[in-house]
């Protein structure tokens, strides 16, 4: 009995062992079949139309932005015009109280009819000095003294008759006037206030000369701005308005450079057209500088170009190094426009290489100049990849430790 059930035991230990060996090898063999056939994303090269174009941020003002404040100080004892008052070139839109002025110009007015009743005298006193000189009654320096005093009795007048025309001046500048037509779109002061120009001259309005035509003050970043040229048309959209796309021309490049943070920008103008008067002021704008279309053109999608796979004829080993800053300043530019990407035909499982010429991008797609053919596949992913490592045998003994 004992001899039969050892017989037993001995047998399907026997069993156990086959179908572990027949797992481990299974396993080996399924996980060589998958590091042999690695599987790939393509994408189809197509034709169609490519636009290129500078992002970039800014914000919209009118073309011609006047600050109107006051040359003199004094309480606002008049407002003229309001928030979004339409105002014309020379209309009257504020008054500061002219009471001490005033009374500055009636002082200047009495200083200079009494410098010129002295100099009246003193003209007198020349004429009586000359005909007493005739007759030799009166020395030669009685008649230089009283010439003497009329020359500063002359100059006295003048003194005075320019501190009249000052005073007139700061009375004058009491009256604040709109030196353009436009529309109010800041008024800064209110009745009754204060306003001291000892320092600096304060602004009491803004006025926009036309809102129908404005401009976009775009933050272009140093990298983008050789390729932004005058002319060049825009689309930008506006918080605002997030269906709408709006439409413009870029102006002018500015050469002064804008720096924040280290970040190098430039000031590129954008001419708006505002009929409808939907944008205001202010606006913070999303800006699409279309710098190169292109129609009808064969593209590959971005991701193409970042693919990188190893070469089969190439040994195993840590990666070459890359070349040295000097090396790559020795090549030729135009290497910028060629790239190599990965063809992988119909009916085959291992792309090739194939060096391509490309044009312009718009940030999802790019042009194909030479190399491929429109319905050609290209690769874009790599699904799955074989591992370098060599797999584990889940059926090995461990160690103990």
């Amino acid at each position: 009995m004992s001899k039969t059930s050892g017989f037993g035991l001995g047998k399907w230990i026997a069993i156990l062992g086959i179908v572990a060996a027949v797992g481990a090898g299974s396993y080996f063999i399924l996980n060589r079949n998958n590091q042999a056939a690695p599987s790939y994303q393509t994408a189809t090269v197509t034709r169609g139309d490519l636009t290129q174009a500078v992002t970039a941020t800014g914000t919209l003002a009118p073309v011609l932005n006047v600050q109107v404040g006051s040359q003199v100080s004094g309480n606002i004892q008049k407002l003229f015009a309001d928030w979004n008052s339409r105002v014309t070139a020379g209309q009257v839109v504020a008054q500061i109280n002219p009471t001490n002025y005033q009374a500055t110009v009636t002082q200047a007015e009495g200083d200079l009819a009494n410098a010129r009743a002295a100099l009246e005298l003193a003209q007198i006193q020349v004429r009586r000095s000359e005909n007493l000189r005739a007759k030799d009654s009166t020395p030669q320096a009685s008649l230089d003294q009283a010439i003497a005093t009329e020359h500063q009795a002359e100059a006295t007048v003048k003194t005075k008759e320019g501190s009249l025309a000052l005073a007139r001046a700061n009375l004058d500048h009491c009256t604040i006037i709109s030196p353009v037509d436009g529309i109010v779109i800041s008024r800064n002061v209110d009745v009754g206030q204060t306003v001291a120009a000892s320092l600096n001259a304060p602004t009491i309005f803004i006025i926009a000369n036309d809102l129908a035509k404005m401009q976009i003050d775009s933050n272009v970043s140093e990298a983008d701005v050789g390729n932004v040229r005058e002319g060049e048309a825009v689309d930008f959209t506006v918080d605002a308005y997030p269906g709408t796309t709006f439409h413009g021309k870029v102006r002018q490049v500015r050469n002064a450079a804008i720096t924040v943070q280290n970040v190098v920008t430039y000031d590129a103008v954008i001419d708006v057209d505002n009929s409808d008067l939907k944008l205001k002021p202010g606006m913070t704008a999303n800006v699409s500088i279309i710098v190169a279309t292109r129609e009808d053109v064969l593209k590959i999608g971005n991701a193409a170009l970042r693919i990188r796979l190893p070469d089969p004829n190439e040994p195993p080993g840590p990666p070459k190094a890359s070349p040295s800053p000097a090396k790559k300043k020795k090549d030729d530019p135009a290497r910028r426009f060629q790239r190599t990407v990965y063809l992988l035909p119909d009916g085959e499982k291992t792309p090739k290489p194939v060096p391509i010429k490309i044009g312009i991008n718009d940030g999802i797609e790019t042009e194909v100049l030479e190399g491929l053919k429109e319905g050609d596949k290209v690769v874009t992913a790599i699904l799955n990849s074989p591992s370098p490592a060599a797999p584990t045998n889940p059926f090995a003994p461990q160690r103990r430790f």
